[in-house]
């Protein structure tokens, strides 16, 4: 699977115009989730002439291809990041908004555990955690 999420446009057939490449680098420079109006702030900075219309139906493109994941964080805003990034699950602060990601092999390990208790081999899943910070002495 080619690495970057322009590679995979090109890899699919997808025609990529001048302003789905500048969204597709935008998406790949991403280390947050950004959702759509965060994706058209960034990318018209880059391109005065990318409308938010442009970006939904970029956005919808990646998606329905599989090359981008929407994520909710129960914030009433639809989110993405890129689908091939390495595995990992998400902590959400309630009080900031800020999304934490981590990996935790004890989780990872008792997830499977589970699933063979109950007579299943995982293929994937997700793990959102939601909290607020402990208040430091």
């Amino acid at each position: 699977m080619p690495d970057t999420i322009r590679d995979r446009c090109a890899a699919q057939g997808l025609r990529m115009t001048g302003q789905r490449r500048i969204i597709a680098q935008v998406l790949e420079d991403s280390r947050d989730h950004p959702d759509v109006e965060t994706l058209h702030s960034r990318a018209s900075a880059l391109d005065a002439n990318i409308s938010l219309a442009t970006v939904y139906r970029t956005v919808r493109l990646l998606e329905d291809e599989g090359i981008l994941e929407k994520v909710d964080f129960g914030d009433g805003r639809a989110r993405y990041e890129d689908a091939e990034r390495d595995h990992h699950d998400h902590l959400i602060d309630l009080q900031t908004g800020r999304v934490i990601e981590f990996v935790d092999p004890e989780i990872e390990a008792l997830q499977e555990r589970i699933a063979a208790r109950l007579g299943y081999r995982l293929k994937g899943h997700k793990l959102e955690l939601y909290g607020v910070k402990i208040p430091e002495d």
